[in-house]
């Protein structure tokens, strides 16, 4: 039977169990299933390396001694195991990270799961079928790695799960300009189920040739996920690509930290992010940020984070939405600092629909390097392909859409910190604006394609979609001045 096939079967056994209600609800169930699975076909391949190897957890919690006899626990012995044994026990692991940083993982991964199901026959058939996969074959642990992502895009279509989720054309794009070096640090400080990262490791992957480089390539990538379930989707997915202890991958909220209590362990060379927008971070946290740039948009205070937490001569890409290029106030100071500290060479525009059907808000790729004020900016603007209308869930964006704006990026990407754009030349899809053009503009960064000409729109359905569309932000901006009202009112 297929990978694809058993995860299908899977999905089918649990949508039959009265505990398991809804998308996310079954990617929480799977999740620790799924970590647990994986982590003990690490443990048997280290087990198989290194001498007088000792298991992280207790043995009784290890995959292979409750869970891959197809004969073993079922029904009510089977709940009873894991509702009162496996997950308390491993919630409440004495695992220091010094001295038992596996153990330490694993912890940190169960600090909020849960298992849903209450029918024990059930998880015994999942159980089962999950051993048809075998985590310890390399080959398999490919086809897996690739499926996985697919199964975040799939599970992740209720509520807000969207959030976690970066188109994988997008990450791998940005990856592939920054092109991460070995030995490099590389972070992603929201890091939902860890797409940038995962195509981190690959790419340094590539370029290990020793076990120095393998040392090199395992403390090469950092992240931090607020969120319990896209932090235990992250941890995992980091095993899937062969990070036996993935501790960087911290459980909590970047932002929680004074800017100005940053030192050299928080520096990294290379930022790799699509952090949260259109939400706002919980009071207080703005206090954490210079008095005048403090708001409590979750965007603008990891933009910020971002250019504070890079070396010197280091290198970012951000995914950032409209309202960041032309916002104003506490914006326009922000962006002010980001072309004063930075250098920001290269903003691609990205096609409306990119992340729909999550959301319809327009994004854009900020490519920046530390150390050196912006001169101009070069902006690129990807067209949808000529056959589609819009991206959408069955036929989302591609790597290849983005195949002519790599050809025009410029000779030699990128060797080591130091970016190569040689010979990049205006045509119908790119344009440069110089610093002063900005700075008249007061730091308005929203610049339309000259190229383009405004184009009349006589089609009832877009004319409809754009009205609902007005309608909608306009709704939006009278709930965050009511918001602004009621803070001022109360005096926050």
């Amino acid at each position: 039977m297929s990978i694809s096939s058993v995860i299908k079967s899977i999905q089918d056994i649990m949508r039959k169990d009265a505990g398991v209600d809804g998308d996310a609800q079954r990617l929480g169930q799977l999740s620790w299933l799924l970590f647990l699975k994986i982590f003990d076909a690490q443990e048997q391949e280290l087990e198989f390396e290194q001498d007088n190897y000792k298991t992280p957890i207790p043995k009784k919690y290890l995959w292979s001694n409750w869970a891959e006899d197809k004969e073993g626990i079922t029904g009510d012995e089977l709940l009873e195991f894991v509702n009162a044994d496996l997950i308390p026990g491993l919630k409440n692991l004495t695992a220091p990270l010094t001295t038992n940083p596996r153990g330490y993982v694993v912890k940190e991964a169960f600090s909020d799961a849960f298992n849903y199901m209450k029918n024990g026959t059930l998880l015994r058939q999942i159980i089962n079928k999950l051993n048809e996969i075998d985590f310890t074959n390399s080959q398999e642990r490919h086809l897996f790695g690739d499926l996985y992502e697919q199964i975040l895009k799939d599970l992740q279509s209720a509520g807000n799960a969207g959030e976690f989720y970066t188109p994988r054309a997008v990450t791998r794009f940005i990856v592939q300009m920054i092109n991460p070096k070995l030995g490099e640090s590389v972070m992603d400080p929201a890091c939902g189920t860890g797409g940038f990262l995962a195509c981190t490791v690959d790419t340094l992957r590539e370029q290990v040739k020793d076990t120095d480089g393998e040392f090199q390539l395992q403390q090469s990538v950092r992240g931090v996920e607020k969120k319990q379930l896209p932090h235990l989707l992250c941890v995992t997915n980091m095993m899937l690509h062969g990070i036996e202890v993935p501790k960087q991958i911290r459980h909590g909220n970047t932002l929680n930290k004074p800017l100005s209590s940053l030192d050299d362990n928080d520096m990294v060379d290379v930022v790799v992010s699509n952090p949260p927008f259109g939400g706002t971070e919980e009071d207080g946290i703005e206090k954490n940020f210079p008095s005048e740039m403090q708001t409590r948009e979750t965007a603008d205070l990891f933009l910020q984070y971002i250019v504070e937490v890079l070396n010197k001569k280091g290198r970012a890409a951000v995914v950032l939405p409209d309202g960041t290029l032309f916002g104003e106030g506490v914006k326009t100071k922000i962006k002010k600092m980001l072309l004063d500290e930075c250098n920001l060479h290269t903003l691609v525009r990205l096609p409306n629909s990119v992340f729909a059907p999550y959301t319809s808000i327009k994004t854009n790729i900020l490519f920046f390097e530390k150390g050196t004020p912006t001169k101009n900016i070069w902006y690129y603007e990807v067209p949808l392909p000529n056959d589609v209308k819009a991206f959408n869930k069955t036929k989302p964006m591609k790597l290849e859409d983005f195949d002519d704006c790599v050809k025009w990026w410029g000779e030699g990407k990128s060797i080591g910190a130091k970016t190569k754009r040689k010979n990049r030349e205006a045509n119908t899809q790119a344009w440069q604006v110089s610093i002063d053009e900005i700075i008249e503009r007061n730091y308005n960064l929203d610049i339309k394609n000259p190229h383009v000409e405004e184009t009349e729109i006589h089609d009832p359905e877009q004319l409809l979609a754009d009205f609902n569309k007005q309608q909608q932000d306009i709704q939006t901006l009278r709930d965050q001045l009511k918001s602004i009202l009621s803070d001022a009112l109360t005096g926050k």
